[in-house]
């Protein structure tokens, strides 16, 4: 991959890696980028309730230049079909493909990005690059989804995108991008990166769960416990983000699903969408471990008794220049931080279930990754109530997935 550092413009903070072993991940939940980027999800979640996907929603100009990179991106997969081999898995036109975007995607981000952000076009090169998944083992993982989180809370930071973009960044561009990601996945053929099956939340993605259920949270036409159903599927795959994810887990994977997405399964015995939003909580460290940070996305400490506001749901959202719950880049290049706001308290520690990991975004070989054995007080996905109904459990592992 081309070196971020070698494209960025002045002095700016190295684009790195800044988590490398367990001891880095309370640095990590301490960093202004943790508070970025959680403040962003959560602010994010609080502006798209009651939202469709489908509904008209504000666009801007910049907004639909960020979309057409996608349209380029696709017509490189046209231009690097799946090759005929033997192997089920992890088709090598990817690399291809991965090699052609590599050398294409900067010069088409900096046609998008205006002159005066071009100084930050290696770090969010950095951040998009990475999030399309990794050539060497033809993988996908909620890692890269995460990079593709970066790169979106970064455009913010950088004031590239503002704050009426809030909720076309989520219901469109993310959304653009989730449908590529699936697309890549499928021609592809890519393996899932660090999936532990049946008992991760997802193969391939965790954001979309949490603002899918944020969408749900005000006027939602089904309640929990119906969105397995094929009807609803058939119904609201278009319209919300979770159901879309519901749908396309159903199309990669057989069996029951109860068998194949046994914690997904247990999520419809919580009563409403607003616990099941609540419940989902990002801290894994096998999810951070790849992720670059720079200046933008930066790994400094912040201010102590800074503090992360929760998504606030099941009540009309705030105007738009309050849903950004993140510090801005000035023209001096100082953060300016947000004022200190008090985050509801957690969801008691019998709610969360530390046995859960939804893979990781390594750019190497992960042979060598620290993984957190259950108990670790890193947990990424608890879900209220989602042990209470034992007879949902898996039959057996998930059955042989297959592309349609």
């Amino acid at each position: 991959m081309a070196d971020a550092n070698a494209m960025t413009e002045g002095k700016l903070p190295a684009i790195e890696k800044r988590v490398h072993n367990i001891h880095h991940l309370a640095q990590w939940q301490r960093s202004r980028a943790y508070h970025d980027l959680i403040g962003y999800i959560n602010g994010t979640s609080s502006a798209i309730q009651g939202i469709k996907t489908t509904d008209e929603i504000h666009e801007s100009d910049m907004l639909r230049k960020l979309l057409g990179l996608f349209d380029s991106l696709e017509h490189l997969v046209e231009e690097h079909p799946p090759l005929e081999q033997p192997q089920r898995f992890g088709n090598k036109a990817y690399r291809d493909w991965s090699r052609a975007m590599h050398e294409q995607l900067p010069g088409m981000l900096r046609q998008v990005l205006p002159v005066s952000k071009h100084k930050y076009l290696g770090e969010l090169m950095q951040y998009l690059m990475e999030g399309f998944g990794n050539a060497t083992r033809i993988d996908y993982g909620t890692g890269h989804e995460l990079s593709f989180l970066f790169f979106l809370c970064a455009l913010f930071k950088a004031e590239v995108l503002q704050d009426q973009d809030i909720v076309g960044a989520a219901l469109r561009l993310f959304q653009r991008y989730l449908e590529f990601a699936r697309q890549l996945q499928r021609t592809y053929n890519m393996e899932p990166a660090g999936s532990q099956g049946v008992w991760s939340l997802d193969d391939f993605q965790f954001v979309p769960f949490i603002w899918g259920s944020a969408q749900l949270a005000v006027k939602s036409p089904f309640d929990p416990a119906k969105f397995v159903d094929e009807q609803i599927i058939n119904d609201y795959k278009n319209q919300f983000m979770f159901i879309s994810c519901i749908d396309y887990i159903c199309k990669v994977k057989t069996g029951h699903f109860g068998e194949h997405s046994n914690q997904l399964w247990s999520i419809t015995a919580v009563p409403s969408w607003i616990k099941i939003n609540s419940g989902l909580i990002l801290s894994k460290f096998p999810v951070i471990q790849h992720v670059y940070f720079g200046e933008l996305m930066s790994f400094d400490p912040v201010t102590a008794g800074t503090m992360i506001t929760g998504a606030r749901l099941g009540q009309a959202a705030p105007p738009p220049s309050k849903r950004i719950c993140i510090a801005t880049m000035p023209a001096t290049g100082n953060l300016v931080p947000p004022m200190p706001i008090v985050a509801p308290p957690p969801p008691p520690a019998e709610a969360l279930n530390t046995d859960l990991s939804v893979g990781d975004s390594s750019s190497e070989s992960s042979d060598s990754s620290v993984v957190l054995r259950p108990g670790s007080s890193a947990s990424l996905v608890g879900i209220e109530g989602s042990g209470d109904n034992p007879t949902k459990q898996p039959a057996s592992e998930p059955k042989e997935r297959h592309a349609d």
